[in-house]
Formats: structure tokens, sequence, C-alpha cells
């Protein structure tokens, strides 16, 4: 069947599996041993019967309990509300360091550093279970205790997982905050979280430019008095202020801490908090459990990625960002080799990302589209040694084909897949995928992640397909979380509300009558245009077709005769381009339904790990409060944005 997009453009599939793809899949020899045929029908048994999915996911993937669960799932008090593997015990660094450090894969590297400023540092399994149990002896030597919450202010070194897997030893409750943050922004999540010990180091550098850990901490504490320690990483070793009796040194610690155990953890109690930050009121504070996110990070590493022992998977990420702790959960419990890439694609030197791979002999590599838009620019052609590399993994937003089609034709010369993964920090990782062992078609996925009832709902709450609607989940699954933190009923309004028994996830989706799923942006941002809803992400592909503009964002705004109408803006490769020209292309390319008021402007106001932020241009261009800031990267500032007198 050929399908078309909005605009009436083809879509077809450009990647088709061979042999070696079907062969290497995990989760089609888990399917030939569960004896199922097709996608379609594990999909179907994976909802249908959760009690039997969970138990075979658990034990084909070797995620081990140290007590066995009772029951898969027990939602007595609502489906909102549902506690996974009642009964069992499981602690996170089980599975993540202890098993792996007493095993064959001891001597194995687990986790590699690569620095912003070109640093690289490693850690076997062995290693890294050593430096988790003694700093879970120190955490417990100052006086942390099991459910107290611990920030990680820190950038993605060694250190970084340590302390994370520590945390989970004794059962503490981590905090990853992003190292970008203010001190008020921090702070906020150190009150929020009512925090007693901060992790952090005396500072990082950003595009070989300091950033002041230490001291941004130091003004977080003082309007945090929970925190009675703070633990710091001698990263630069520049000299920061040590404050007496409150601050320690990572390096001065007792190499010879008195021991503690392995806490005897329930599945269902908090591992970590993830705060993601919101357009008006407090951060979200995101719960996850110890073994709901560990057995949803094997399911989508292990099912969605084909990550085995062998494999080494390299990202650009920040603690603060779900990406870190999955890394650590996904590509670690599985026994794999994790290169945590701290920074920017294109720093040091412009071809830094394909330096990375043939360095570490990156198998798969995780990209944003935003950063491929940036390295795709500065390009001259060559990608060093990339033998190593198998598929791309790209989240975080939409794609723009153009960008997508480059990533996968030229760098990745058509045999390696772009798996294409989105879903979020509240649901612990994907909810859409797409499999390389199926076909897909440019900038978009083939499928539901495994026992997830995903659909896409109209305004009434009716299942659509072909049409523009929110994208809703059906059941629940673990690693969805399930609370708030402090604030249940912030929760249920945000996901459970709208519709009876429905999460509805907050972004806009259509899929095809051949089970070809998009994502158009979040719903939020929708533009309704004389009656017709679309996502700004499918209007923003359609601009970056033309290959003078670099960057593209769109958002709606009143029209008194259309309800609303389009306006970009876009960043250009040379400003001297005529205006009108550019005007005439974004017309024939979108359509004159669809024709955008184009502002040329410098930069595009970006989160720190490259998301367009919108709503802040749509706040900014309309006059009103911008909402949460706090994760703005200053050098994309909202004052490029034009308020909307300006069309006038």
């Amino acid at each position: 069947m050929r399908h078309t997009n909005l605009f009436g453009e083809p879509r077809e599939p450009v990647w088709v599996p061979g042999k070696a793809e079907r062969a290497r899949s995990r989760l089609l020899a888990a399917m030939r041993r569960w004896g199922y045929d097709t996608m379609a029908e594990l999909h179907r048994a994976s909802v249908d019967d959760p009690e039997w999915f969970w138990r075979a996911v658990v034990e084909d993937l070797g995620i081990t309990f140290a007590a066995p669960f009772e029951r898969v799932l027990d939602d007595r008090d609502g489906k909102p509300f549902p506690r996974w593997f009642p009964g069992g015990v499981f602690n996170a660094a089980e599975v993540c360091s202890h098993r792996h450090a007493a095993g064959p894969l001891a001597a194995k590297t687990a986790v590699v550093y690569e620095g912003d400023g070109g640093q690289r540092r490693t850690l076997t399994y062995a290693e890294l279970d050593a430096g988790v149990r003694r700093f879970a002896d120190h955490l417990a030597r100052l006086g942390v205790s099991r459910g107290d919450r611990v920030v990680l202010f820190l950038p993605v070194v060694p250190e970084a997982t340590v302390a994370f897997l520590a945390c989970a030893m004794i059962g503490a409750v981590s905090v990853s905050a992003f190292t970008g943050y203010g001190p008020e922004a921090l702070a906020t999540r150190l009150r929020d979280s009512e925090a007693v010990l901060l992790v952090t180091a005396d500072g990082t550098t950003r595009r070989g430019k300091r950033v002041p850990l230490k001291e941004t901490a130091d003004a977080a504490m003082d309007a945090a008095p929970s925190v009675r320690h703070a633990v710091v990483v001698r990263h630069l070793a520049d000299g920061v202020e040590m404050r007496a009796g409150r601050d320690l040194y990572w390096d001065e610690l007792d190499p010879r801490p008195e021991p503690v155990g392995t806490a005897a953890t329930d599945p269902d109690a908090p591992l970590t908090i993830v705060y993601t930050s919101g357009t008006t009121g407090a951060p979200k504070g995101i719960v996850h459990s110890h073994a709901g996110l560990a057995v949803k990070a094997a399911t989508d590493f292990g099912y969605g990625f084909d990550v085995r022992s062998q494999d080494v998977v390299a990202w650009i990420s920040d603690m603060g960002w779900l990406v870190g702790p999955l890394l650590i959960m996904g590509g670690l419990q599985l026994g794999a080799t994790v290169v945590f890439t701290e920074g920017v694609p294109d720093h040091p030197t412009p071809k830094r990302m394909w330096e990375v791979v043939a360095r570490n002999g990156v198998t798969v590599q995780g990209v944003a589209p935003t950063a491929m838009r940036a390295v795709m620019a500065g390009s001259d052609g060559s990608f060093g040694d990339l033998d190593s590399l198998r598929a791309f993994v790209s989240t975080g937003e939409a794609w723009d084909e153009p960008t997508w089609r480059w990533l996968f034709e030229t760098v990745g010369e058509g045999r390696r897949p772009v798996i294409n993964y989105s879903g979020g920090t509240e649901v612990g990782g994907g909810l859409l995928n797409s499999y390389p062992f199926l076909p897909m078609e440019p900038a978009s996925f083939n499928g539901p992640l495994p026992g997830i009832d995903l659909a896409v709902l109209d305004q009434e709450g009716r299942p659509t397909v072909g049409e523009v609607g929110e994208l809703t989940v059906l059941n629940t699954f673990p690693g969805m979380t399930h609370a708030f933190w402090q604030d249940r009923e912030r929760y249920l309004e945000t996901y459970w509300n709208r519709w009876d028994g429905v999460w509805a996830h907050g972004d806009l989706a259509t899929v095809d009558a051949d089970g070809t799923w998009r994502i158009h942006g979040r719903s939020d941002d929708t533009i309704k245009v004389s009656g017709r809803r679309v996502g700004p992400a499918e209007i923003e592909a359609s601009l970056l077709k033309d290959r003078r503009i670099v960057e593209a964002a769109v958002i709606g705004v009143p029209d008194p005769r259309r309800g609303q109408r389009v306006v970009a803006f876009v960043v250009l490769t040379d400003e001297d381009i005529d205006r009108t020209a550019l005007t005439a292309t974004a017309v024939h390319h979108v359509g004159r339904s669809f024709a955008p008021t184009l502002h040329v402007v410098s930069t595009l106001p970006k989160t720190r790990n490259g998301k367009i932020m919108r709503r802040a241009i749509r706040a900014r261009h309309l006059g009103a409060p911008p909402g949460d800031l706090s994760s703005l990267d200053p050098a994309t500032p909202l004052d490029d944005i034009p308020l909307l007198e300006g069309d006038h």
C-alpha cells in the first residue's frame, strides 16, 4: 500500500533488513521460542497477557531477582497506581554491577567517559563494582539511609555511574540534576526532594569553557537546608572553596570504609527521581522504581536496539536527562560497554562523534536530530573508520527527512539502520521504535515496543487511523511512572484525567493502516488552521527541505479568520539570502494552506540537550510569560525572537 504525508508526498520503506539483521535479533529469537510467527501476534499477546509476557521477558533477558516475585502486577489501587513484581526482592546495583563483577565480564570495560576536552577514562566491571561498594559504604558513613534522597550534580564522569549505583545499593534515591542548571534551579530540586547529600564536581567544561559546578552548588545549598554534606569530584582540579564540616573531596574519602550490605529492596521501591521542566509551575519529579526501570531499560535496549554483551553503546548525554540513567540500567544490565560522551558532537573537533566511534569500537551510536543537523551543516563528507558501527539510535524529537536521509544514506551508507525511538522520562524509555529487523520508512517508527498498548485518539477519544491525534497508552507496563514526587494529584491531572483509564502522553501522532507511526510534536504545540490540526514537526520538516534553512521552529498564533496561522522562525546558512525567494520556496514545500509567516533569526532557543523550546518561543512572540526556563541553553537566548507586533 502506498502512503502519502500531509503534503501529498509518497512514503515508501528505504530500509529493508537482510538476513544478518534478522539473524542477530534478540526479539525474533525470543518470538520463535515463544511460538509466535509475527510481531503483530507477539504484540497482541504481550498486551493481553502481561502476567505471561513480563515473566518471559525477565527470564529471557536474565533479569535476576534476589527473591522471586509472587505475581507480575497488582493493580488493586487502580490503574494509575500499579505495583510491579510484588513479593520479590530486587536491587538495581545487583543486576548492573555486582553480578558482572563476580562473573566472566569482570575484566571487561563497563564504562567509558569521553570528555568535552578530549579526556578519556574507563572502568572495568570489577573496578565499577568496587567503586560502587566503596561509595555505598561512605554514603552510609555520612548518614544516608534507605529512602533518603541524594542529588547528583555531576558531568558524565565515571563517578556519576558509581554514585548512581551506590545509592541504589543502600536503597537511597538518586536525583540526577542537569549540569547546566543555575543555583535556583538546582536549589528547587534540592528542596523539593529534601535531599540530605549532594554529589558534585569542582567544575566541568562546555565547548572548552569552564562551567562552575561547585560554585553553583554552594549557592544552591545555601537555599536548601536539608543538605548536610557535599562530596566533590576533583574533575578539573583547579581549586574550589570547600566548607569545613560539610564538603569532602571524593578522592580523599577513606579507602577502606566499614562495609555495608546491599539493601533487600522491594521491586517497586523508588530508585531515582528525574525532574522534567514544565512551562508553568514547579518541575515535575518523575519517580522510577528499581525493577520497573530495570525491566523497561533491558526490554528497550535488548529487544528494541538488539544490544548484547559484546556491544559498545555511545551517547552524548547528561545525567540530568533520562538517557544517562538508561545507559546504566539498559547497557550495563545487559553487560555491554557504555560510552558517556559529554558536550556536543562537533567539539573539540568537527568530527568528534565519528572519532569516538572509531576510538571505542562503538556498535550503537545514540544521536538527536538537532545535533545531526549541526553535524551535517559542518560536514566535509569524510567520517573516518566506522566499521564497528551497525546502527544509530535516535531520540529526543521528530526528524526532518533530509537530515534523516543524510545520516542513513551518506554516513550510514544505506546499511546502518536509524532506530527511531520515542517515549519520555515519564514512561522510563520508549513507546515507539524502529525495529532493525523490519522495513522502515524515513523518519518514522515501525511499531510500539512490546507490552505497550498504544493508540492515536481523536478529540472525542476515538481511535483514528491516518489522521493526527493524541498519542495514548491504554494499559500500564513496567517503567511507566506511577508517581510524581510528593504530588499525586498533579500526576493524575497530567496523564489520567482526560479519558477514563487512558494515559494521555502529550504527543501528537499518526498511525497508518500498515502500522507506520509518526510523531508530530507535543500536543500543546498543536496548530489548528481552518479546522485542520497539524503538528509543528511536519511543517518544520518540509521547510528544512530548503537547504538554505539550517533550523526551523514553527508555532501557531491566533488568527480571527482561520483560528490560527503558521509562523516560522528560521536560521539560514547565509543571512543575505533573498527573503522573497525564501518565502516562495517555503510556500512550495508547505502548501498555501499552511504557508508560514517567516522570521529569520540568528539562533533558536533550545534546551542544553538540543530540543527546540517551541512553547517558550510562542510565549515570547505573543508577549506571554515564558514559564520555566531552567533548561534553556544560555548560548541560545529568547531575545532574538521578535514580538508579534513585528508582523505588522
